[in-house]
This record gives C-alpha cells, sequence and structure tokens, in this order.
C-alpha cells in the first residue's frame, strides 16, 4: 500500500469522529433550588458512536473561567479535586442522558453549568445553560 494512501486512511479515521453528529442539549434558564438542598441538571446527549463516549460537566462562576468537574466516559469516569464528594454524574447510554447531581448545596454553587461532549461542538449560541441561582 503506497503511503498516501495510508495516510488518507488514517485521516478518514480521524475525521469519522468530527462529522459534526455529535450534540449536547441542555434546558436553558434558571434552576432555582434550596441551601443543604439537593439538585439535578439535565444533559441530553446525541452520538454517533454511543460505545466511545466522552461527556464532562464544567462549572462557571461569576467572573472566572470554566472549571472541569468531572467526566463520564463509556468505559470509567473522573472527578476533579474538589468535586468528589457532593458531585455525581450517571451516563445513561438508553436515555442518551448525563445528568448532574449536586448534594448538599451551599451558597458556593450557584454558577453557569454545561455539560460537554468530546469532540466539543459549539453551535454559536451564547446564552447560560442551566444556571443554578
Amino acid at each position: 500500500m503506497g503511503t498516501w494512501l495510508r495516510n488518507l486512511l488514517i485521516l478518514a479515521a480521524f475525521c469519522y469522529e468530527c462529522r459534526g453528529e455529535d450534540s449536547v442539549t441542555q434546558p436553558p434558564g434558571d434552576v432555582i433550588a434550596t441551601e443543604g438542598g439537593q439538585v439535578t441538571l439535565d444533559c441530553q446527549f446525541d452520538a454517533v458512536n454511543i460505545n466511545n463516549l466522552y461527556l464532562f460537566w464544567y462549572k462557571h462562576e461569576v467572573n472566572g473561567f470554566p472549571k472541569f468537574m468531572l467526566g463520564r466516559f463509556s468505559f470509567g469516569s473522573t472527578n476533579a479535586t474538589g468535586y468528589e464528594e457532593r458531585f455525581d454524574a450517571h451516563l445513561d447510554k438508553d436515555s442518551k442522558s448525563v445528568p448532574l447531581t449536586i448534594q448538599r448545596l451551599q451558597l458556593s454553587d450557584s454558577a453557569v453549568y454545561y455539560c460537554a461532549l468530546r469532540p466539543t461542538v459549539t453551535t454559536g449560541y451564547t446564552a447560560p445553560l442551566q444556571k443554578l441561582v
């Protein structure tokens, strides 16, 4: 097999994951919750390859930048330091969702929360999604 053909096949394998058919959807608007309570923020996804999923949750505080909180994958999960105990998400391939649950709510949990699917897809929609107030 010629070098140019091998390179073409490798490029095709990479582009399969980048076709833009993957997406995440969060309901817009504020979520009002009580300190000490529990809240679940929804995130629905659609993916071409449901057996190789990488979904992430980020917290964006006022005057800050989005901070990685946790990731849920087809085979495993990870939580960033500081998000191990009160924060959890379950990747459900059947319902195509990865809801984020925050327990024992604190005032410092007030922020905008984003979910993302790798490769990250942007739609041009810039309004805050699922703002916990």
